[in-house]
């Protein structure tokens, strides 16, 4: 596994793991059948870094886009392919690895103005409740802390399918997606254009773009 990341992620243990209540809203009969497949990549599984992004894109000066991406972070992922709901997920990531490809601009990101990394060194998100929307779509919702603030988030998670790679791993791929009000989380910069609007908008995309090793125990 160390030929992909440069660090192992701790694996979230199925019969420690919070959150896993059979009583949790999710459970609630739904009339989307799930594909049977599913069910062979019940288990835990390894972000790989090297192949993943966890990136970010907001509008600069209502004109164009600004797409970023952290490389620093670590992760766990249990998917259950026959129960949903008790796919959980988590993430913890160091702010100060921003890759926007401007270190100027990277640096005013970390700095007060944005994520004050020195006070504020990592945000997290952590799944709370996962359902199937139909096909290989899911919603996972979960708590995103930035800045120490924590709120709701919901992600639309993708799948994008499984493959035995050539090193012997099995890999399954999963697109990510939210928006989110950056002002929400005290990311409060809001200088001004003279024709109006924002320099940098308050909405931000977040994308995470997956590709997990099974974990063998």
């Amino acid at each position: 596994m160390g030929i992909f990341s440069r660090r192992q992620s701790a694996v979230i243990d199925p019969a420690t793991a919070v959150g896993t209540d059979t009583s949790d809203p999710a459970d609630a009969p739904r009339s989307v059948p799930l594909d049977p497949a599913f069910q062979a990549l019940t288990g835990p599984w390894t972000i790989d870094r090297s192949h993943s992004r966890v990136g970010f894109s907001v509008r600069h000066a209502m004109v164009t886009t600004v797409r970023g991406a952290f490389t620093d972070y670590d992760s766990t992922l249990y998917f259950d392919g026959a129960r949903p709901s008790e796919s959980r997920a988590e993430l913890v990531v160091r702010v100060a690895s921003v890759d926007t490809g401007v270190e100027q601009r990277d640096a005013h990101i970390i700095g007060p103005d944005f994520f004050d990394a020195r006070r504020y060194p990592e945000m997290t998100f952590r799944s709370t409740s996962t359902s199937h929307e139909g096909g290989g779509t899911f919603r996972m919702t979960g708590d995103l802390t930035i800045r120490d603030v924590t709120r709701p988030v919901h992600l639309q998670l993708d799948y994008l399918g499984s493959v035995l790679d050539p090193f012997g791993y099995e890999r399954a791929g999963f697109d990510g997606t939210t928006t989110i009000d950056r002002t929400e989380w005290g990311l409060a910069y809001n200088q001004r254009l003279k024709t109006g609007g924002a320099m940098v908008s308050e909405k931000v995309r977040l994308q995470f773009d997956i590709s997990a090793i099974r974990s063998v125990s």
